[in-house]
C-alpha cells in the first residue's frame, strides 16, 4: 500500500512539474505493484492521468499560461488519432502493447536528454507574434501522438511538450499548460474507448484504484508545479529521462521475453501437429 502511495504521488509530481510523464509510471505501477491486466491498467491509466491534468491545468489556466489555439489545432485532431489508437490496442495482445509502450518510454528518454541538452525555448510572451508551423502539420503532430496515447494509454504530454515548443513555437511553460489541457481531451477519449472494450469482454476499471491515485495525484501536482517553479528544470528532466530508460527497458525485457515464449511455444505446437498429422498419414497408408 506504500508503495502504491508513493506512486500516485509521484504520478502528480511529474505532471505538475513537466507536463508530462505521469503515464509512464501509472501503467507499470498498476500492472506490476496493483496486479492488473494490461488492458485495464491502461484504461485505468487515462483516467488517471486525465483527471490530474484537470487539477493540475487550473493553476495554468488561472495564470494565463494555456494555448488555446494550439489546443484546437493539435488536441481536437488527437482526439481521433486516440480513438484509432484505443481500437488497435483492443485488438493486441497485452505483451505486445506493454512491449510497444517500453519503446514509447525509450523514446521519451531520448527526447528529454535531447531537450535537456539544448539551450531551451527562448520565454517568450503569449501575445507575442512568432512564426508559427502549418496548421496541417501541428494536426498531423496531434493525430499521430494522440495514436500513440490510445494504443499504450500514455498522456503523450512528453511528445506534446517538444511538438509545442517545435511547432508551436510557445515558451516551455505555456508548452506544460496546453500539454495538460491537450492530455485531459486524449485521456477522455482513449478511457471511453477503452471502457467500451472492456465491458464488451465482461471486464472494467477499478474505480475505487482510480479515485485513489487520482487524489493522492492531484497533491502530487500541487508539489510538482511548486517544484517547477524553483527548480533546475534540466537536470530534472535528465535524471527523470535516466529513470525511463531503465523502466522501459524493464518493460521491454520483461514483456519481450512473454513473446518469443508464446512465440516458441506457438512453433512448437504447429511442429508437433505437423509430426502427429504425417505419422497418423504413414499408418493409414500402412493400413
Amino acid at each position: 500500500m506504500t508503495t502504491i502511495l508513493i506512486g500516485s504521488l509521484l504520478i502528480g509530481i511529474t505532471l505538475g512539474l513537466l507536463g508530462s510523464g505521469g503515464s509512464a509510471i501509472t501503467v507499470p505501477i498498476l500492472v506490476y505493484l496493483v496486479g492488473h491486466g494490461a488492458k485495464e491498467s491502461i484504461a485505468e491509466s487515462m483516467a488517471i492521468v486525465g483527471l490530474i491534468s484537470i487539477a493540475a491545468a487550473i493553476p495554468y489556466a488561472n495564470a494565463k499560461q494555456i494555448d488555446w489555439r494550439s489546443v484546437a489545432y493539435f488536441g481536437l485532431p488527437g482526439m481521433l488519432g486516440t480513438f484509432v489508437g484505443a481500437w488497435l490496442g483492443g485488438l493486441a495482445a497485452e505483451a505486445l502493447q506493454l512491449v510497444v509502450f517500453g519503446s514509447v518510454l525509450l523514446a521519451a528518454a531520448f527526447i528529454m536528454f535531447h531537450r535537456s541538452k539544448g539551450s531551451g525555448a527562448t520565454q517568450r510572451t503569449p501575445d507575442e507574434q512568432v512564426h508559427r508551423a502549418p496548421i496541417w502539420q501541428v494536426g498531423l503532430e496531434g493525430i499521430v501522438v494522440g495514436t500513440v496515447t490510445g494504443f499504450v494509454g500514455v498522456g503523450g504530454g512528453f511528445l506534446i511538450v517538444p511538438a509545442l515548443v517545435i511547432l508551436g513555437k510557445l515558451p516551455m511553460r505555456l508548452a506544460i499548460g496546453t500539454s495538460l489541457v491537450i492530455i485531459v481531451i486524449n485521456a477522455t477519449v482513449g478511457f471511453a474507448k477503452y471502457e467500451h472494450f472492456l465491458l464488451a469482454h465482461e471486464m472494467t476499471v477499478n474505480w475505487q484504484t482510480i479515485m485513489v491515485f487520482t487524489s493522492i495525484g492531484v497533491i502530487g501536482s500541487i508539489i510538482g508545479r511548486k517544484i517547477n517553479a524553483r527548480m533546475n528544470q534540466r537536470v530534472l528532466r535528465t535524471v527523470f529521462a535516466g529513470f525511463l530508460v531503465l523502466l522501459g527497458g524493464f518493460v521491454i525485457f520483461n514483456e519481450g521475453s512473454k513473446l518469443v515464449s508464446a512465440k516458441a511455444h506457438t512453433v512448437t505446437e504447429i511442429n508437433f501437429k505437423s509430426t502427429t498429422d504425417a505419422d497418423f498419414r504413414i499408418s493409414q497408408q500402412g493400413i
